[in-house]
This record gives structure tokens, sequence and C-alpha cells, in this order.
């Protein structure tokens, strides 16, 4: 009896086994550990050292860096009158290329969702998709083209050649997240909205909005952050404009000053934490 108890009790791997399948958040915690130990490495230690370097300096005969605590960078950005009108500049093309993307790709992600057939609807996910597997550099240089004076459109370089520029570039991040939010709205709430007699900007007012709200947050993070941050775009089309991006790239290239490059890439970073921060407060975020 002794034997056949010892025979039928499970090994180490065995009672390992047992005691995942009993609990499923350890056994979620152990699949997670890998891609959140890279996400921590990559991702956080990368935001790590770039704030730890935004408080160096840089030494102005040798152009070596200073390994020394200092806020002079972050004085620069707030005293600094140029850095302030680039700022808000960045935080305005941000918000307008959002609107101008969200007011485009509303009516055709629900035209997409709630009009189109199964049939059509992948065939227009596929042409949503298709800018996508083009190059940036190719769109790019086909607005700048198309906005020469020679151009189709002729409107010339500035900040509204780098807004429009940039509303076609991220057009698919707001569509698409607000297509797959109007495919899960049941077709019946629509339904029963017409029938107790609310016509059609009531309806959206009170049942569409509401329910694609989330998803319009979610393309809202990727138009609002991918704007934010650009300096390419806005280098190809945006004339003597200047944007965060820009004012980045050149203190790592021509200026040589990696410390305030750091420093004025945290201005994003902050900007973008308090717009999570905002739509969080909407619970936007907790029903994605």
């Amino acid at each position: 009896m002794t034997t056949s108890a010892a025979l039928s009790r499970p090994g180490p791997r065995g009672r390992l086994a047992a005691f995942l399948h009993r609990h499923a958040r350890v056994r979620l915690s152990l699949l997670l550990s890998a891609p959140l130990a890279w996400l921590g490495l990559a991702y956080l230690g990368a935001l790590a050292a770039l704030f730890v370097t935004a408080f160096w300096s840089t030494d102005t005969f040798t152009g070596d860096l200073v390994r020394s605590f200092t806020w002079a960078n972050f004085r620069d950005l707030v005293t600094g009158e140029v850095y302030r009108t680039i700022a808000l500049r960045s935080l305005g093309v941000a918000v307008a290329v959002t609107l101008i993307d969200l007011i485009v790709a509303f009516p055709m992600a629900f035209a997409m969702a709630k009009l189109a057939s199964p049939r059509a609807q992948r065939w227009l996910v596929i042409l949503v998709l298709t800018p996508l597997w083009a190059s940036y550099l190719v769109k790019a240089y086909a607005w700048r083209v198309m906005l020469s004076s020679d151009g189709v459109l002729g409107w010339g370089y500035g900040l509204t050649a780098t807004i429009a520029t940039l509303s076609y570039l991220w057009l698919p991040y707001m569509i698409l997240p607000i297509y797959a939010g109007l495919e899960r709205l049941p077709s019946s709430l629509l339904d029963a909205a017409g029938d107790l007699g609310a016509r059609g900007w009531r309806t959206f007012r009170t049942v569409v909005w509401p329910l694609s709200f989330p998803a319009v947050v979610a393309g809202s993070i990727f138009t609002f952050s991918l704007s934010l941050g650009d300096y390419i775009t806005v280098k190809i089309v945006g004339g003597k404009s200047q944007l965060i991006g820009n004012v980045v790239y050149d203190n790592i290239g021509a200026a040589n000053n990696l410390p305030f490059a750091a420093a004025v890439a945290t201005v994003p970073v902050v900007i973008m934490l308090v717009y999570l921060a905002a739509v969080r407060r909407t619970g936007a975020l907790e029903n994605l």
C-alpha cells in the first residue's frame, strides 16, 4: 500500500502544474514576466536615461558631457520665450491634427461598420490599411510635391502644410479604432432609438457617441502623440516652422547638446502623461 501510494503521488513537476492550474493569476504573471521585463529594460530604462541626461550639461569649450546635476536646461526651457512658443505651437498642431482626423474618420468608420456589407467591410479595411504599407518618406515627399507652388494644391509650405500632411499620415490610426468600436455597437440600439422617436442627431448624441467615445480616445492617443513628437514632416513641408521634434533633432545633431535635447524631449512626455491622466478620469481607458 505504501509503495502504491508513493507511485500515485505526483512528482515536483506534477505538483507545479497542478498549482499553476489552480492559480490563474500566477500562471498569467509567469507568461507576462518576459515581455514586462523587456518593456522595463527597453522602454522605461530608456526614459530613465533620458531624464537623467536632461540634468547634465555640455562643456561649451570642448563639447564634452558634464555629468553633474544642474537645472540649467529646464530653466532655459521655462524662461526662453522661443521654447514656450514652440511648445504651444507643437501642442496646437497635435490638437488640430487630432480634430481633423476625428471629423474625417468618424463618418468613414460609421459607414464601414454599419452601412457596408460584410464583404465590403473587408475591402474597406484593406483600403484604409494600404497607405500604411507605403514608406513614410514617400508619402511626406508626395505631399511636398503637391503643396509646392507648382503642385496640384499649391498651398506652399508652413504650419498649414504640416497639419495637412500629418492629418493624412495618421488618419488610419483614427479610423481603425473607431471602426472597431462602432462594430461592437449593437444595431438594435440604433433601431430602438429610432422606434422611440429619436432623430439622427439625437441618436448620435445619446447612443452612438457615448458608446464609441472610448474608441475615439484610443485613436486620439495615436494621432496626438505621433503629431506631438514628429520632426520629419515639418522638415519636409514645414518651411521655417519649428516644432518640439525639430528642436530635439537640431540639438542632437548640429548643436551637439545632448542634455538640452533630452530636456526638450521631456516636454512631449509630460504632455502625454497629463493627457492620459485626463482621459483616464473620464473612464474611457477602462472601457477600451
